[in-house]
C-alpha cells in the first residue's frame, strides 16, 4: 500500500511538472508546434492538410515531411480547448506522464528476481534488506521496490524528458510508444495475446518521428534475439497474428514511402550525406597529396568511405558526452534544454558511472542487462548520420535507460551502508545537492527560459496578429515578411486568426517552396520578403523585424522580447 501511495505522489508530481503553465511556458509555441496545430484544425474540418492533401499519413509542413500520427493526436483535444497552444502540446505532456507510470512497471518486469538464472540466491540475499523488497510478495515473484520507484520519480523530474514533454514534439510521444512496445512485449511472454498490443504500439511509433524507423525495428530485434527461447514457447497463432497487425497498420507508410520520394526527404536533408562538400574538402586534398607521393596507407586511410565512417562514430560518440549530458545540452539549439543546464541534472552523474558498473558485474537478469545495454548503445544511432550532432530529439529514445543506470547506482550506494542511522545521514547529506539542482532547473525553465530564449521561441506572433486583426480593415494589403527569423510566419497567422481551412484551401492552401516559402497569402495577407522599394506603400501594412524594415518607416505597433529588443513591428509608409 505503501508502493501505491509512493507511485501515486510520484505520477502526481510528474503530472504538475508537464501541466503547469503548459501554454504559456514555454511562453510561445515554435514554427513546427503550430503547423502541427493548424493540420490537425485543418485535418478536423476538411480531412485535408494545408497542401490538400486527403488523410495523410505524412505531413508536407514547410516541406518537410514528417510522420503526421501527432496531427491526429491534438485533433481530438481541438472541440474542448480550440485550436491553442494548451491542445497542441497536451499528447505530448499526457504521454510524459504515462511515460513515467509506463516506466515503472517496465521496470518492475526488468528486475524480477524470479527471472535470475540464480534467482533463490538473489531472492534470499535481497530479502535481508526487507527496506528494498516488497514483503507482500513471496520470493518467487518478489521484486526490488526501490528500483521501479526511483526510476519512476527521476523520470518524472528529469529535465530531458519535461522540456520534450512540455512542447508538441513527436519524438516524446514516440518515446512512451516505445517503452509501452517493450513492456507489453515482456508481459506478452507469458501473456501470449499482449504481443498484438506490442505490435500496434511498434507500428504507431514509426508514425510518430524519423528516428523510430531506425530505432523501434533495432529494439525489436534486440528483443527477439534475448527472449527467442520464450517466444518459442508461444504458440505460433499469436505471433503470426502480431505480424499480420503491423504489417496490416503499416501498410499505408509503406506505401506513402514507395509512391512518394519526398516523404523521406527530411531525413535526407539532415544527413550527413546530405553536404559531402564539406566533409570531403580536406580529404580531397589530401587524396591528391598521397597520390602525389604515392602514399598507399594515406590513401586507404583517407578514402571516402573510411572519412564517412569516422564521421558517423564521431556523432555517435557524441551523445556520451557528459558535458553535453550534464552541462551545456544541444549546443546549437536552445529550445532542446533550460537555459545553462545539461538534459540530466548534474548530482546524477556518480550514480549513473556506478550504475553502469553495477548492471555490468551485478547480480542482475542477464536478458535485463543485455537489454539494458543494448537500449543505451541503439539509442544514438538514428542521430549519428545526421548533421547538427549531439541532438537531445534524436536520442529522446536514451533517457529510460540513463535513468535506470542512474537508479541502480543510487540502490548500490544506499545498500553500501549496512545500517538504518548511516543511510539516513546519506539521504540527509545528498538530499541538498539534489534539491538545489532541482531548484535551479525550475527557476531555469520556468522563469529565466521565457526571458532568455524568447528568440529561440519566435516570440511575438500572438499580440502581431491580435494588432492586424484588429486594424486590417484600414488596408488594402497587409505584407508579413517570410524570411529569416520570420520564416514560415504564413503558418503563426493561420494558426492565431484561426483561418477557416475550407477558405484556405479554397484559395490555393500553401504554396510550394523551401523554409522561406514566397507566395503564400490569404485575404489581405501577403507573405514574402520585403523589398519597401518594390512595393506599392499606399494603404499597405509591413510587419517584420529590423532586419526586415528600415527606420524611416513608422512604426505603428511593436512587439518586443521580455529583454527589450525588438521582436516584430508594423510600420507604414
Amino acid at each position: 500500500m505503501k508502493h501505491r501511495l509512493a507511485l501515486l505522489v510520484i505520477i502526481l508530481i510528474a503530472f504538475i511538472l508537464r501541466f503547469y503553465q503548459l501554454g504559456g511556458v514555454p511562453l510561445s509555441p515554435d514554427w513546427d508546434e503550430v503547423a502541427l496545430g493548424y493540420n490537425a484544425y485543418s485535418i478536423l474540418h476538411t480531412g485535408r492538410d494545408e497542401y490538400g492533401e486527403f488523410l495523410p499519413v505524412v505531413l508536407r509542413s514547410f516541406n518537410d515531411y514528417k510522420p503526421a500520427l501527432y496531427a491526429y493526436l491534438i485533433i481530438p483535444f481541438i472541440p474542448f480547448f480550440d485550436l491553442s497552444v494548451f491542445a497542441v502540446r497536451l499528447p505530448s505532456a499526457l504521454m510524459g506522464v504515462v511515460t513515467v507510470l509506463t516506466v515503472y512497471v517496465f521496470v518492475k518486469e526488468l528486475f524480477k528476481p524470479n527471472s535470475l538464472d540464480n534467482s533463490s540466491q538473489f531472492t534470499s540475499n535481497i530479502n535481508k534488506n526487507t527496506s528494498l523488497v516488497d514483503e507482500t510478495r513471496s520470493n518467487k515473484q518478489g521484486y526490488i521496490w526501490g528500483i521501479p520507484l526511483l526510476v519512476a520519480f527521476l523520470m518524472a523530474i528529469s529535465p530531458w524528458h519535461i522540456q520534450f514533454s512540455r512542447i508538441g514534439f513527436e519524438a516524446n510521444v514516440g518515446l512512451g510508444l516505445n517503452v509501452l512496445m517493450a513492456l507489453f512485449f515482456l508481459k506478452g511472454l507469458r501473456r501470449p495475446w499482449l504481443l498484438i498490443i506490442s505490435g500496434v504500439f511498434a507500428t504507431l511509433s514509426i508514425y510518430t518521428y524519423q528516428s523510430e524507423k531506425i530505432f523501434t525495428p533495432l529494439i525489436i530485434m534486440s528483443l527477439v534475439i534475448l527472449y527467442g527461447r520464450e517466444l518459442l514457447k508461444v504458440k505460433r497463432v499469436y505471433i503470426i497474428s502480431a505480424l499480420c497487425v503491423s504489417l496490416f497498420l503499416l501498410c499505408p507508410m509503406i506505401k506513402e514511402v514507395i509512391t512518394n520520394q519526398e516523404s523521406l526527404s527530411r531525413a535526407r536533408g539532415v544527413s550527413i550525406f546530405s553536404d559531402t562538400t564539406n566533409l570531403l574538402k580536406t580529404n580531397t586534398e589530401r587524396l591528391s597529396y598521397y597520390k602525389i607521393n604515392n602514399d598507399f596507407i594515406g590513401l586507404v586511410l583517407n578514402n571516402r568511405r573510411v572519412i564517412y565512417g569516422k564521421a558517423i562514430l564521431s556523432n555517435y560518440l557524441s551523445h556520451y558526452d557528459f558535458v553535453w549530458l550534464f552541462i551545456k545540452g544541444d549546443f546549437e539549439v536552445n529550445r532542446h534544454h533550460a537555459p545553462y543546464m545539461g538534459l540530466m541534472y548534474i548530482v546524477e552523474l556518480p550514480f549513473l558511472l556506478i550504475g553502469v558498473y553495477q548492471l555490468a558485474f551485478g547480480n542482475y537478469p542477464k536478458k535485463t542487462k543485455l537489454l539494458l545495454f543494448s537500449w543505451i548503445l541503439i539509442a544514438p544511432l538514428p542521430a549519428s548520420i545526421t548533421n547538427g550532432v549531439p541532438h537531445a530529439v534524436r536520442t529522446l529514445n536514451m533517457i529510460p535507460a540513463l535513468i535506470i543506470f542512474s537508479a541502480l547506482g543510487f540502490i548500490k550506494i544506499y545498500s553500501f551502508f549496512t545500517s538504518i542511522k548511516r543511510r539516513y545521514i546519506f539521504l540527509v547529506g545528498l538530499f541538498p545537492f539534489l534539491l538545489l539542482n532541482f531548484s535551479y532547473y525550475l527557476n531555469q525553465y520556468f522563469v529565466q527560459q521565457n526571458y532568455l530564449y524568447a528568440l529561440d521561441w519566435q516570440y511575438g506572433y500572438e499580440n502581431i496578429v491580435k494588432y492586424t486583426e484588429s486594424t486590417k480593415y484600414n488596408y488594402k494589403k497587409i505584407i508579413v515578411s517570410n524570411v529569416g527569423e520570420m520564416s514560415q510566419s504564413y503558418m503563426f497567422f493561420l494558426f492565431y486568426t484561426k483561418y477557416d481551412p475550407v477558405k484556405y484551401l479554397n484559395q490555393g492552401g500553401t504554396k510550394s517552396g523551401g523554409l522561406e516559402t514566397n507566395g503564400n497569402k490569404f485575404e489581405k495577407y501577403f507573405f514574402k520578403k520585403i523589398n519597401i522599394h518594390k512595393e506599392n506603400t499606399v494603404s499597405t501594412l509591413f510587419v517584420g523585424n529590423d532586419a526586415d524594415l528600415p527606420d524611416e518607416f513608422k512604426i505603428i505597433y511593436n512587439i518586443n522580447y521580455p529583454n527589450g529588443d525588438t521582436a516584430i513591428k508594423a510600420v507604414v509608409r
